[in-house]
C-alpha cells in the first residue's frame, strides 16, 4: 500500500519544511509514502470562504483515483493515542486498498462534496493548529507509528 498527504498550499517556513523532509525521508524506509501540493487559490481573497472550499475541494478531488480510502485531518474525527494509530494504520495497510490518502484542507475546512467521498475523519489534537504544523505532527505521528509497528525504540512508553 501507498500513503499519500495531500495539503493545500506550499509550507512556507522553511525550519518546517526541513523537518517534514527529514520525515518523510525516514518514511521511506518503511513505506512508500509522499506529499502532494495542491497550489493555493489565486485571487481567494475575492472568494467567500464556501467558495474556496469548494475549489480547493475540486482540486483535492482531482488527485483521487478509485480505490482510494480517503482520511480527512479534521477537529471533528476520530482521536488516538499513538499505538493505537499504529494499530489504526497496520488495519488500513491491511485492507487492501491501494493508496490509504490523508488531506490537510485549507484554512476553511472542506467542502461538502470532500466529506462525502471520505471513508474517515482522524483529529490529531482537540487543540487546534496551524496547517503547517499540522504537515509536521502527521509525518512525525506516521514515522511513529512505523516504528512502533517494527517494534523499535523510537517511541516510549
Amino acid at each position: 500500500m501507498k500513503l499519500l498527504l495531500i495539503v493545500v498550499g506550499k509550507t512556507a517556513d522553511r525550519r518546517l519544511e526541513s523537518l517534514i523532509a527529514d520525515y518523510t525521508s525516514r518514511l521511506s524506509h518503511y513505506i512508500p509514502f509522499s506529499i502532494e501540493v495542491i497550489p493555493e487559490l489565486r485571487n481567494a481573497k475575492s472568494l467567500s470562504f464556501e467558495q474556496q472550499k469548494e475549489r480547493e475541494g475540486e482540486l483535492i478531488l482531482r488527485c483521487l483515483a478509485e480505490g482510494d480510502w480517503l482520511v480527512l485531518l479534521d477537529e471533528g474525527g476520530q482521536e488516538f493515542r499513538s499505538v493505537e494509530f499504529a494499530r489504526y494504520i497496520d488495519r488500513r495497510c491491511a485492507s487492501g486498498a491501494r493508496r490509504l490518502v490523508f488531506v490537510v484542507g485549507g484554512p476553511y475546512g472542506f467542502s461538502p462534496a470532500v466529506y462525502e467521498r471520505c471513508r474517515e475523519k482522524i483529529s490529531l489534537s482537540r487543540l487546534t493548529f496551524s496547517h503547517q504544523m499540522v504537515r509536521l505532527f502527521f509525518v512525525e505521528q506516521l514515522y511513529r507509528a512505523m516504528t512502533i509497528l517494527r517494534g523499535e525504540p523510537y517511541h516510549h512508553e
